[in-house]
Formats: structure tokens, C-alpha cells, sequence
């Protein structure tokens, strides 16, 4: 650690407001700032739904929670009245608070707007590819070469005499302790077993919210149908998954499997995630809450990355896909192919899937 550049006692905000993989990404940022400078005293701004994931986090001390879905439907339909009227909504939250330095580690043109609002003297800003946002930072974290997202976001603390060289790495997700017990009984009346060698719990999350980083269902079906009857596969997901599900278990020639999608909230599902054996997923929110609370996992990238936004500890386990167009981090195909995920082969998931609860 070098020189330490902040006041005994530093106020701190933090604005990260979504998505749910960025916020679990961006609290490896908040606890190793809390693990080096203890004394210092951590705010973050965040939006529904990512919020709940950070109710109960150590490294917070304040959770202010705007909610910028109502900016920005108002915002794509030009709602100027509701666009100012929210903005003002999150100015009167700021504003109840005194704050010594900002730390926007989104990087988007409404984040800067917010860290402007704090009012903090020191507002840093970390560089990504979004426009403007600089205008409202006094200083800007030096740019670096490496690519991981977690890594890049670790630049906003440099100006506070915090290196790279001081990062550990690893996400946090405390949950209450009303949640100990939660799996357990759960699945009781589901006929799952949990912590069965014999009977190993395989989660299968098939969707993501990018269009074109799904893998087909019918490829999930077919990926599954092999594995030997004593693994216990259980579907996650939100209620709208429902249909994909369904298609990849037709694919499944009998297999049995349960479907659980839209049965639990995001925390009961993290609950879930930690007494299970393997997650089975795309590049998604439920892969980094499988890091968060310590589940492995197995995930399939095809326009976007592991050495990007990959799992940076131990027990994750990427296939990336061997079509040469990877990696365009384009939230829909611009050849409307989704070429990438459909050159993971059913039969190579098979064999990893089989390699890892079988070790």
C-alpha cells in the first residue's frame, strides 16, 4: 500500500447503482478499501433490485438506495417532468449526508451526474468506454491495461494510495441470519437432497439478460439428458424462464429434473446457491452470487468474457466458445446469428459437467 491519501475518519461515497453482477463485482472494491482503511466510513448508492444484495454487507456502513428504473423509462420516453423530478428525489437523498470524496466506479453519464450532486470536494472517476462522464469529476483514476472489470474498477481507490498490488480478490454477500436454514427446508418437501455424495445438486440457470449470451434450451436439454440419474438437476430462474425450461427439459428424453424458476427471491436463491454442488450458467447475475456465497461453477461465454468479468477465485470453470467471433460485448448479435453461443457443443458441457462432480 502506498502512501495512505485520506483523512482520519473519510467519508465515502460510493456510486454503483446496477447491474447485479457489477454490484457484487464493485463490493471487492468496497472491501478491500474497508480491510486497508477501517476507520473510514462507507456510502453507496445503489438501485433496485441489486440494493437487496447489499443490505446486510460488513464494508457498509450507510445503503442509500435510489431507484433509477423510473429515471430511466422517463428518459427513454424524453419524460422530462419525471426525468427532473427523479433526479431531484436523488439530490434531496444525497443531500442529507456530508461527504469528503465520491467514488463513481459506473462510469456512465447519469452516475457523474449523481457523484456532482454528493457535493464531495474529491469525486474520482475510473475510465470505461462511456462518454462525459468525466465532466463531473475533479480527478480521474489512472487508466491501465488490464481488461477484468474488477480490476479496473480497483482504479478508483489508486488516487487514495491504494494499488493493485494490495487487491484481494473475492465478492461479498453476507446473508441474515434468518436464511441459515432457509435450503434445508425449501427443498424438504421437493424430495433434493443436500450435501449427498452419492446425489450431487447440479443448478441450471439457461437465461441471461443479453439476448445473444444465451445458450439455445434445446442445447442445455441435450447437455444434461446424459448425466448419469443419481445427479439431482434443479432449473433457476425468474418466472419468464419458465418456457425455456420447459424446452430444454423436452430435450431431456425423460430425465428427470425440477424446475424452481420464479419460486425464490434473489437472497432465498443465494441461500439456495450455498448448500448446492455446481451452477450450470451463462454470463450472468446468478453466476457471481454462486462466487459470492462460495458455490462453483461452470459458465459458457460467447460475446463477452472470463478474462473480463470472469470469476477471479478459485473454483470457477469457463468454456468459451471456439467460433472467432467472441468477445464483441454487444448486448445483441449484430449478425443475428448468436454464432458464438451456438458453437458450444452440447457434448463438451457434458463431459465438464461430469468432470466436475466427479473430481
Amino acid at each position: 500500500m502506498n502512501e495512505q491519501k485520506l483523512p482520519h475518519g473519510a467519508r465515502i461515497l460510493v456510486v454503483r447503482l446496477s447491474a447485479i453482477g457489477d454490484v457484487l463485482h464493485s463490493t471487492a472494491v468496497v472491501h478491500n478499501l474497508k480491510r486497508l482503511v477501517p476507520d473510514c466510513h462507507v456510502t453507496w448508492l445503489v438501485s433496485p433490485p441489486a440494493s437487496i444484495l447489499l443490505e446486510n454487507n460488513p464494508d457498509i456502513d450507510r445503503l442509500l438506495v435510489w431507484d433509477r428504473r423510473t429515471f430511466d423509462k422517463a428518459a427513454a420516453h424524453l419524460d422530462l417532468r419525471t426525468v427532473r423530478q427523479t433526479l431531484k428525489e436523488a439530490a434531496a437523498l444525497l443531500h442529507q449526508y456530508e461527504f469528503d470524496i465520491a467514488l463513481d466506479i459506473q462510469g456512465l453519464f447519469l452516475s457523474g451526474i449523481l457523484t456532482r450532486m454528493s457535493r464531495a470536494p474529491r469525486r474520482i472517476g475510473i475510465h470505461e468506454r462511456h462518454e462525459g462522464n468525466f465532466l463531473f469529476m475533479t480527478e480521474m483514476a489512472p487508466d491501465i491495461p488490464e481488461r477484468h472489470k474488477i480490476r479496473r474498477y480497483m482504479t478508483a481507490l489508486a488516487p487514495l494510495g491504494i494499488g493493485p498490488e494490495d487487491f484481494e480478490p473475492g465478492l461479498v454477500l453476507k446473508l441474515p441470519d434468518t436464511y441459515e436454514e432457509f435450503a434445508e427446508k425449501f427443498f424438504a418437501d421437493k424430495a433434493v437432497t443436500l450435501h449427498d455424495p452419492q446425489r450431487p445438486l447440479l443448478l441450471v440457470n439457461t437465461r441471461t439478460t443479453w439476448p445473444d449470451k444465451n445458450w439455445p434450451p434445446e442445447f442445455f436439454g441435450r447437455a444434461l439428458a446424459n448425466l448419469p440419474e443419481n445427479i439431482q438437476i434443479v432449473f433457476t430462474g425468474a418466472p419468464s424462464d419458465q418456457v425455456y425450461i420447459e424446452r430444454a427439459q423436452q430435450e431431456m428424453a425423460g430425465r428427470a429434473s425440477l424446475s424452481i424458476a420464479g419460486q425464490t427471491s434473489l437472497l432465498e436463491l443465494a441461500a439456495i446457491f450455498r448448500e448446492s454442488d455446481l451452477l450450470l450458467t451463462g454470463d450472468t447475475g446468478p453466476l457471481y452470487i454462486a462466487e459470492a456465497v462460495g458455490l462453483p461453477t461452470l459458465s459458457l461465454w460467447g460475446p463477452t468474457h472470463p478474462g473480463i468479468y470472469g470469476p477471479l477465485t478459485k473454483g470457477h470453470h469457463f468454456i468459451l466458445s471456439p467460433n472467432k467471433c467472441t468477445a464483441c460485448c454487444k448486448t445483441k448479435c449484430r449478425r443475428r446469428t448468436n454464432a458464438c453461443m451456438n458453437a458450444i457443443k452440447p457434448g463438451t458441457v457434458t463431459k465438464a459437467l461430469l468432470g466436475l462432480l466427479y473430481h
